[in-house]
């Protein structure tokens, strides 16, 4: 009886060590050698996409005149999409400077024609999907025209009351995140 545990350990062992094997490939971190496959990503983060303050604050970095004004969350999200299926994981809004004061008038603190917001999405079809929905409004209703740069799963999106000089600003900033 021995024998017979002893033979079916022994073939139990290449199926123990294969399923590890596949365990621990499936919990890599990304850029680990299990990926070493894959071409080098862009990023160095690991953990998905940044977060909508993370890429303001890379954006920001190229576009002097944007200042950040506030953080969107499920409880002021005017559009109420925070966290919903398909849309945005983060959002951030910001004013330029560019835009004038007397410009916006009666316009909410954080109305993208101040100046713009960052959304973030799970991933880039969604961010894509947001941006021609929000084309789509807009054809409809000029007055809600807007600069949208879409890089990966972000969504930059900027005020009409910038010239298209400034707001290409935005679009090279953007093209830099992820």
């Amino acid at each position: 009886m021995h024998r017979t545990t002893s033979a079916a350990a022994s073939a139990l062992a290449p199926v123990v060590a294969l399923l590890t094997l596949l365990t621990a490939c499936g919990n890599a971190p990304a850029n680990s050698p299990a990926d070493a496959h894959e071409p080098a990503r862009a990023s160095t983060r690991t953990d998905g996409p940044p977060t909508a303050h993370a890429a303001f604050r890379s954006m920001a970095a190229h576009v002097r005149t944007a200042t950040l004004t506030g953080a969107v969350t499920a409880e002021n999200d005017p559009n109420h999409l925070l966290g919903r299926p398909g849309e945005y994981t983060s959002k951030v809004t910001f004013s330029d400077s560019w835009v004038q004061a007397s410009q916006v008038t009666g316009a909410d603190p954080g109305a993208v024609e101040r100046g713009g917001a960052v959304e973030v999405f799970a991933d880039a079809a969604d961010a894509r999907a947001r941006a021609e929905s929000i084309r789509a409004i807009a054809k409809s209703s000029p007055a809600l025209a807007e600069y949208d740069y879409v890089h990966g799963p972000v969504l930059v999106r900027v005020s009409r009351y910038l010239t298209p000089k400034q707001a290409a600003q935005y679009a090279s900033a953007a093209a830099e995140l992820g």
